[in-house]
């Protein structure tokens, strides 16, 4: 008898992810009547291989999304670590990405202290880019690249003045900013490592506790659906008309 390939089993029973109740098991968007769209940063699928899903529940994750770290060191916030949560903190369940300007209402790394939220995706913009708007290198800046902090400057891309307070790309030689959305559509859960610090030990215990508690949450709940599967098989040997209930 040969033994079972324990990854063979960890796909097949899915993967626990801290969003979610349940494990979420692979999905093909293929498959899919409709196109599916990832609850962590809202983008559609995007043509990816596959997703992290519970079609139960209607909730997928891209691969990225589904692996994005729970804390993040990033260089546009240096004052404290950011924390990715999947709900935004705020009464309205909304927030404003400090990076590109618009709303959100998926996961987003957040410093509560400080009131900092980013996107998934925008956390993941590289520090330097080549793209065919422009032929030199760009640099990502987060905010305004001139000295004097109150000029107004215009994208050059799609010629909109910019938001002083948000991220940009830009090319001192020949004045050239954009937009990050004019740039790019930065792909989701790729932290270049420009934008990682060494790993802080404070984070790190954070990180395991985080991990050691889900795990305990796991087992307590596996722990009373067995209980009660066995409290059932019992209530059908029990003879009829007493009922019996159980937490």
């Amino acid at each position: 008898m040969g033994r079972q390939n324990q990854s063979t089993r960890a796909t097949s029973q899915g993967k626990q992810h801290f969003s979610h109740p349940h494990n979420l098991k692979i999905v093909n968007p293929a498959d899919q009547a409709k196109t599916l769209t990832c609850n962590a940063c809202e983008q559609p699928d995007n043509n990816n291989p596959y997703l992290h899903g519970c079609n139960s529940c209607q909730y997928y994750l891209h691969e990225n999304c589904f692996n994005s770290p729970r804390f993040l060191n990033h260089s546009s916030h240096p004052s404290h670590p950011l924390t990715l949560h999947q709900i935004p903190t705020y009464s309205s369940r909304s927030f404003t990405c400090k990076a590109c300007g618009s709303a959100g209402n998926g996961f987003c790394f957040s410093c509560a202290c400080c009131e900092f939220d980013i996107h998934l995706q925008c956390s993941s913009c590289p520090s330097s880019i080549l793209v065919d708007k422009h032929p030199h290198q760009l640099e990502l800046h987060f905010g305004s690249p001139y000295e004097d902090k109150s000029m107004a400057y215009v994208c050059d891309v799609c010629n909109v003045i910019m938001n002083k307070d948000n991220w940009l790309y830009y090319c001192a030689s020949c004045d050239f900013g954009s937009h990050l959305k004019c740039t790019i559509s930065p792909e989701v859960g790729v932290f270049p490592k420009q934008q990682r610090s060494t790993p802080n030990p404070t984070v790190n215990t954070i990180n395991a506790a985080n991990e050691a508690h889900e795990q305990i949450i796991a087992a307590q709940l596996r722990a009373q659906i067995e209980a009660r599967g066995r409290e059932a098989a019992l209530d059908l040997l029990r003879p009829s008309g007493r009922r019996y209930s159980y937490i």
